[in-house]
């Protein structure tokens, strides 16, 4: 591989991550509610997610499971009704009273690292978009004449690292936005805005085109 094929793999990647989308909707929805490392454990999930994809190409299953269109649609509505339906639960709770600390500011809710991780992966998993980049996008930058296994680790050490500090940086800023609105009568807007963030990740794999 060469270094130009290679650098142009990073920045497609940094413009895919860039780009607001399932993977994003739920870092920011942790950051927000929950504190930037939950926000992180999400990152970590969708990276592990990730990983299983580089796998799953590099031995080539990954045109498998996008043929497999039935299979895939009903775990991708469950998965995706699972996660709207938190996000309603985190919305109707906003109508109840927030507990407040001695300052008044409104305590983060309990952090839930395993929690936070397995959103993460489940999104990922039944991300359309990443399916497609896995098993479309991703062969444009491998080249058969060279030792495939190494150019798939390459490939997925850049890939990682790009999309870690893209989804590190949603969830700092996402937690310290949650910093300014975490007083008075703006306290409930953490929790709209998480919950609905929460929906969009649902809505956004389920309307999403797989190709």
């Amino acid at each position: 591989m060469s270094l130009r094929l290679l650098v142009l793999f990073a920045l497609t990647e940094l413009l895919l991550s860039l780009t607001p989308g399932p993977a994003v909707l739920l870092v920011i929805s942790q950051g927000i509610r929950r504190g930037f490392s939950p926000s992180i454990s999400s990152a970590l999930g969708i990276l592990t997610g990730n990983a299983i994809y580089f796998v799953l190409s590099a031995i080539g299953l990954g045109v498998l499971l996008n043929a497999s269109a039935p299979l895939f649609e009903v775990i991708r509505w469950v998965g995706a009704a699972y996660l709207i339906i938190t996000g309603l639960r985190i919305l109707l709770s906003t109508f109840r009273q927030p507990k407040t600390d001695s300052d008044g500011n409104v305590a983060k809710e309990a952090v839930n690292r395993p929690q936070a991780f397995a959103y993460g992966l489940l999104t990922q998993l039944l991300n359309p978009k990443a399916i497609v980049f896995f098993t479309a996008l991703l062969p444009q930058f491998v080249s058969t004449e060279a030792n495939l296994p190494m150019q798939f680790g390459v490939l997925a050490v850049t890939s990682i690292a790009v999309e870690f500090l893209v989804l590190a940086l949603y969830g700092y800023f996402a937690d310290k936005s949650r910093v300014l609105i975490a007083k008075g009568r703006y306290a409930s807007w953490s929790d709209r805005i998480a919950g609905t963030c929460l929906i969009g990740v649902g809505f956004s794999l389920v309307l999403a085109p797989r190709a």
